[in-house]
């Protein structure tokens, strides 16, 4: 059978990632309200991710950066977004395109969203090595939260973590 030209997964993908570019451009813009923070998981070996050597060395496949008090100069692009990140110290230029963020989640109100890999990997990020994080919050995002690897998530209004294909007809 041939592939469904619709491919509705991906629709609801790009949607989301849409949702992230959106979130991001805000803080860029406005700057993170309240207790707002975005952890936020990416490949680091995705096309068009520039990250430090000395740290694609050290994450060579997947990093976690958190953006919430100290981050600066983040831009925001169709494709991709770019911040300055302390780590150890040492302020580091990075560059991530929307295609290879894997996680995206807001602790402070319990929102997660959950990609599929870029390369078609069906590896889950919980069984991955967190990368490093702005030394302004030392915590790393986790994403062992029972979904199937790649399917995007939400939390509900306890802060449960719920797959959106919960909601698909079977």
């Amino acid at each position: 059978m041939d592939e469904d030209p619709l491919r509705y997964e991906q629709l609801i993908e790009d949607a989301l990632r849409g949702v992230v570019r959106r979130a991001i451009d805000i803080a860029a813009e406005r700057g993170l309200p309240n207790d707002h923070h975005f952890h936020i998981t990416f490949r680091t070996d995705h096309p068009g991710v520039d990250i430090p050597e000395p740290l694609q060395r050290q994450y060579p496949t997947e990093m976690t950066i958190v953006l919430q008090h100290m981050f600066w100069d983040l831009a925001v692009h169709d494709d991709r977004f770019e911040v300055t990140l302390a780590f150890r110290s040492v302020r580091h230029r990075l560059v991530v395109p929307f295609a290879a963020v894997q996680v995206f989640q807001d602790q402070s109100v319990g929102f997660v969203l959950q990609f599929q890999a870029a390369d078609g990997a069906n590896e889950s990020t919980a069984e991955k090595k967190a990368g490093p994080v702005a030394e302004t919050d030392p915590s790393a995002v986790g994403a062992d939260d029972g979904a199937t690897p790649g399917t995007p998530i939400a939390a509900d209004e306890d802060g449960n973590v719920v797959p959106l294909d919960s909601f698909r007809k079977k």
